[in-house]
């Protein structure tokens, strides 16, 4: 059985697959300040959860866009799991050509995302990931990773409105009962969920103009089925294709 691990800046997720079968499968908070013991204990809480031990693990998938807690997850799988990761990092084989000016920039899950989308998908797509920022990721028909568009995440924005307007509230993120907003609350809803949605469709069409009319849009990330619900440019909602992609790589390297 497979472990595929996702480390973001806002969440940790994490699924277990037997052959390409998806089961058990967690979005935690990420915290920074959690050490390797802790990480260990919590994955082992969540194989017993999923009705598993430690010895039903064969192999680890990893992939990290925060570096302080790569090492610290990775020491957790060793020591606790009894598995070394592969870790998605330069050298590892994914099959996508990364046509960025600087490849290492390139974010591991943006990578595992354009994996599991040629693979499942094909192209051109573009990924739109709606995490700590909401990315947009265009893909050609031959499998190169191009480049996108980078923009602050929805909760990103939630938040900062709060922390720098006074008399803003810190909100939960769910529709409004329409888009004019009768109280602050619904107002501040509809603006960032109703806006994201207008931004979506806007940077759809522009990606089109440049992949093609046949390019899929494909949407992911915690927040992407709430999005999706609102606009009909997304062909495809998969919240877990990052950890797709982890298998996909594993079995490539194998």
């Amino acid at each position: 059985m497979l472990l595929v691990i996702d480390i973001g800046n806002t969440n940790l997720t994490l699924g277990l697959y037997e052959k390409d079968k998806f089961g058990a499968h967690w979005r935690l908070a990420t915290d920074h300040n959690r050490m390797p013991d802790e990480y260990g204990l919590q994955f082992l809480g969540l194989l017993q959860n999923a009705g598993k031990t430690v010895k039903d693990i064969t192999g680890i998938s990893l992939a990290s866009v925060v570096p302080p807690l790569t090492g610290r997850v990775i020491q957790a799988c060793e020591e606790y799991l009894k598995q070394k990761p592969l870790v998605v990092d330069a050298g590892i084989k994914t099959g996508i050509k990364i046509r960025y000016e600087d490849p290492r920039a390139v974010g591991a899950d943006r990578v595992c995302d354009a994996v599991a989308v040629m693979k499942l998908y094909g192209g051109p797509a573009c990924v739109v990931d709606f995490g700590t920022a909401t990315t947009f990721n265009a893909i050609t028909k031959d499998g190169e990773y191009l480049g996108g568009a980078i923009t602050a995440g929805i909760n990103l924005a939630a938040e900062a409105l709060y922390t720098r307007a006074a008399k803003l509230p810190r909100i939960d993120l769910q529709l409004p009962p329409s888009v004019i907003g009768k109280n602050t609350i619904h107002a501040m809803q509809s603006g960032l969920l109703f806006g994201y949605v207008s931004m979506v469709e806007g940077m759809v069409n522009r990606f089109k103009t440049e992949l093609g009319n046949d390019m899929k849009v494909i949407a992911t990330g915690g927040l992407s089925e709430i999005i999706a619900k609102e606009t009909k440019v997304i062909d495809v909602i998969s919240p877990w294709l990052t950890l797709e992609g982890l298998r996909i790589i594993w079995e490539m390297n194998q």
